[in-house]
């Protein structure tokens, strides 16, 4: 693509301006054009190769700025100065005529990114300033990190614009929508010769005219009085004053009671009000008026004769006109750096204007790419740079010391196994086992009954052939203890599903208990307790886990079974 403009500083010196190496992050053979004096303008421009013409064909800017010492007040804008018949670079100052001027700007805390154009009113021909609105990024970082930006400005034949820093995009917009004045006037504007009625309303809301002051309203009440509940502290000191003269003060020698006046000891604190809680005269405190209600004023209430904000009417605008391609600008034969500044030893350097975004990225890649890698080489650290962070900004440090910190405290106190506080003697308590030797002897036991029986059945037998009895008296017997063993052995099998219940609860507790080492169910379960007791104290290890780590225990669960 045609490049209208390039320039390096590579060799050669200019007056009030230097052509050096940077103070930082040098890269062998580069130089720039650096502003070396503070508070005084400076003016420097050069021709380009050609005229560049606003028709089909973007227009490309791009330059590199570096603040090597920060920047206080002061721009860094270039301006492309327009093709006059009458352009003398010689006379190049502030009035120069120019078409675009753009670039970054600082003063106090005000950080911008310029992109000016002017534009030609049709109409009377006057030259007019249009602002493109404010960056979508913060900039202040670009102005403070000592490092050297690349600025690029693209402008296409469709009137829309972007700007990049350091090729990352910061602004884009539209000519005609976007630029403050607009290019284009309104079509009507106000007409003014009108003027609002003396009888027009503009009050949306107004005092209630029925509304009457309450008799008890009382506009004179103090809003402070004196607290009538305050007591006067005991020891309190009426007779000395607050402040004395200083008894070791002396009348300086060359004090002049006719000039100076009579000298006068400094006052001091009373030494006789260190213990006491007061001296001199003692007073009630002030406290707020529980009757105090200031002045009345009547409510508002909606006005019967509100007609709204007034406006004046609309008329044609005289001086309307519409441009729908503000992008052909005035063409521009020379580029110039025309600025004021409060700090030195800004830096500038590869300029290009064309009109091809890839010959410029090109351009980029081989000047200001070498420097970025030279930058980050060169770059302390992370650990460096968060200790020179906050070296500039102290209160880092407790960002520094919660962010590490507050984690490894936080897994100490959670991760870290917890040593109770009493010395606990835990003692091992074997799972409850059914107790063999008792069944066998209830066994044994049932099988001498049986015996028994059958000798008792043998024995009644015989005496009742023997005496004659009748066979029905000894089955009756016999039927009556029949029943009776019957009754005995229900009563076991009743017992037996409670026995059965307790005992699962109980060693589903335990093993919870040996888990988590609770005393409290340890020694519960050394005890004969009721099936309440077991079920509060499962309840009791569902609240702990809860708390302590996350898991639920179902006791229902358990008492379903």
């Amino acid at each position: 693509g045609d490049v209208y403009f390039a320039e390096t500083f590579d060799d050669g010196s200019l007056g009030k301006w230097a052509v050096e190496q940077l103070k930082e992050n040098k890269v062998p053979g580069d130089l720039g054009l650096v502003l070396k004096s503070r508070a005084k303008h400076h003016a420097i421009a050069a021709l380009l190769d050609k005229p560049f013409i606003f028709q089909d064909e973007p227009l490309v800017i791009q330059y590199e700025v570096n603040f090597q010492d920060g920047i206080d007040c002061g721009g860094a804008y270039i301006k492309l100065l327009s093709d006059t018949d009458d352009l003398d670079l010689e006379q190049f100052q502030d009035r120069t005529p120019y078409t675009i001027m753009f670039g970054p700007d600082k003063c106090g805390e005000d950080y911008k990114l310029h992109f000016i154009f002017r534009h030609q009113n049709p109409l009377n021909k006057d030259m007019e300033e249009k602002h493109a609105k404010r960056a979508d990024v913060d900039l202040k970082k670009f102005y403070t990190d000592k490092k050297t930006h690349l600025y690029t400005l693209v402008l296409n034949p469709d009137n829309s614009y972007e700007m990049f820093i350091d090729q990352s995009s910061v602004s884009r917009g539209n000519l005609l929508n976007d630029m403050v004045p607009p290019v284009n006037p309104p079509r009507e504007m106000d007409d003014p010769h009108d003027s609002k009625p003396d009888e027009w309303d503009e009050r949306a809301k107004i005092p209630d005219p029925e509304a009457v002051k309450p008799d008890d309203w009382d506009e004179d009440a103090p809003a402070k009085i004196e607290d009538p509940d305050a007591i006067k502290p005991e020891g309190w000191l009426d007779d000395e004053l607050e402040f004395v003269a200083d008894p070791n003060a002396e009348k300086p020698e060359d004090w002049d009671e006719e000039m100076d006046g009579e000298w006068e000891p400094p006052q001091v604190p009373n030494p006789a009000c260190e213990t006491a809680p007061g001296c001199g005269e003692w007073k009630r405190p002030m406290i707020n008026n529980p009757q105090y209600k200031g002045k009345w004023k009547a409510p508002l209430v909606d006005n019967p004769n509100y007609q709204g904000v007034w406006k004046p009417r609309k008329i044609d605008n005289p001086d309307y006109f519409e441009d729908l391609q503000p992008f052909r600008m005035t063409p521009f034969k020379a580029l110039g750096l025309e600025l004021w500044s409060m700090t030195s030893d800004i830096y500038f350097d590869n300029f290009i204007i064309t009109s091809h975004k890839e010959v410029a990225d090109r351009w980029a890649s081989d000047s200001w790419g070498l420097k970025k890698l030279v930058a980050s080489a060169n770059e302390p650290g992370i650990f460096a740079q968060l200790t020179m962070a906050a070296e500039e900004r102290p209160w880092l440090w407790v960002i520094y010391i919660l962010t590490v910190g507050l984690p490894i405290g936080l897994a100490v106190l959670f991760c870290w196994p917890k040593k109770s506080e009493d010395d606990y003697v835990y003692k091992k308590v074997e799972v409850p086992q059914p107790d063999v030797e008792e069944e066998e002897e209830e066994e044994e036991e049932e099988e001498e009954a049986v015996a028994d029986e059958e000798d008792k059945a043998a024995e009644s037998t015989q005496a009742a052939a023997a005496a004659g009895q009748t066979v029905s008296s000894g089955d009756d017997e016999e039927e009556e203890e029949a029943d009776e063993e019957e009754d005995e052995e229900g009563e076991e099998e009743s017992k037996t599903p409670e026995r059965t219940l307790e005992y699962e609860v109980s060693v589903t507790l335990f093993s919870l208990a040996q888990q988590h080492e609770l005393m409290v169910l340890r020694n519960t379960l050394r005890f004969p307790c009721t099936l309440e007791v077991y079920i509060w104290t499962c309840n009791l290890i569902a609240h702990y886990l809860i708390f302590s780590s996350g898991q639920y225990v179902m006791c229902d669960m358990l008492l379903q079974r």
